[in-house]
């Protein structure tokens, strides 16, 4: 299965890169699913119901989202009527919304994305590592099971990232980290079967400072106040993701490479 996800979109700028290079690399790619992490969509917080349509309407089949997801009030009574948007599994019991979902191809073959929130520097919601192996208990790739897994790891802390790769290593396709908008250099397959990335990075405008203009938070941290809120950059976006390829027979990866196209950040469009 070819996987192609995408990291935070950030803001219009990030939503107009995806609509302007989602066909391009759907063309060199070949993805039989592509997962967009939008919980930064909507103006740099949260994502909204007709920020969900735009993104199915241009080849997205799962969405995934972080903190931010409850940003946007109207959310809330949507998120039970889309299955294929997702907020981290680990909220408490009764949290609207679902964490993962099995998504049908049209061959008949599937795939398990699953979102899930890191705890360091972040809300204390449930412990990640426990969710996942309750989850996992229910989902096994292979025979009988699904044909791949892959997990949206959204968190501050790369330890905290990479030991749930290290934990989940043989037992998912993918785990790639989302949260801090900057894409790490560490794509790898374990020695498991499982594709990593501490950080996919975002899809946004990279003449910032996380895509938030950048005399914001520079105020910020020299006058350590409360200056204005964030506001999202209106320059061209790159986007950023992971690109995975993986064994139908047992869901561990063969092929992983980072994927950035746009302006400021070298591009990389893997070729396997």
């Amino acid at each position: 299965m070819r996987i192609l996800f995408i990291g935070d979109v950030y803001g219009r700028t990030g939503r107009d890169a995806l609509a302007k290079h989602l066909p391009t690399l759907r063309e060199k790619l070949k993805p039989d699913v592509v997962i967009v992490n939008g919980e930064n969509a909507a103006h740099g917080i949260g994502i909204t119901e007709s920020i969900c349509k735009e993104f199915y309407g241009i080849g997205t089949d799962v969405i995934t989202t972080g903190n931010h997801v409850w940003d946007q009030r109207e959310i809330i009574s949507y998120i039970d009527r889309d299955p294929k948007l997702l907020r981290p599994l680990n909220f408490p019991k009764g949290t609207p919304g679902k964490g993962a979902y099995k998504h049908t191809l049209p061959d008949g073959r599937t795939i398990l994305v699953v979102n899930a929130m890191a705890r360091i520097f972040m809300d204390p919601l449930d412990c990640p590592f426990v969710a996942m192996n309750e989850l996992i208990n229910s989902y096994r790739m292979g025979p009988g099971g699904v044909n791949a897994i892959l997990l949206d790891f959204h968190g501050e802390a790369t330890s905290e990232k990479m030991a749930m790769g290290h934990h989940l290593d043989g037992r998912v396709s993918v785990v790639v980290g989302t949260h801090t908008h900057v894409p790490t250099a560490d794509v790898q397959i374990f020695n498991g079967g499982t594709a990593y990335q501490s950080d996919a990075g975002m899809t946004g405008d990279y003449d910032s400072i996380i895509g938030v203009r950048k005399d914001i938070p520079i105020g910020r941290f020299i006058r350590k106040m409360y200056t204005e809120k964030f506001a999202p950059t209106d320059g061209e976006a790159t986007v950023c993701g992971l690109f995975v390829e993986t064994d139908d027979r047992n869901g561990w990866a063969k092929n992983a490479g980072a994927v950035r196209i746009g302006p400021r950040l070298k591009e990389e469009i893997p070729t396997f």
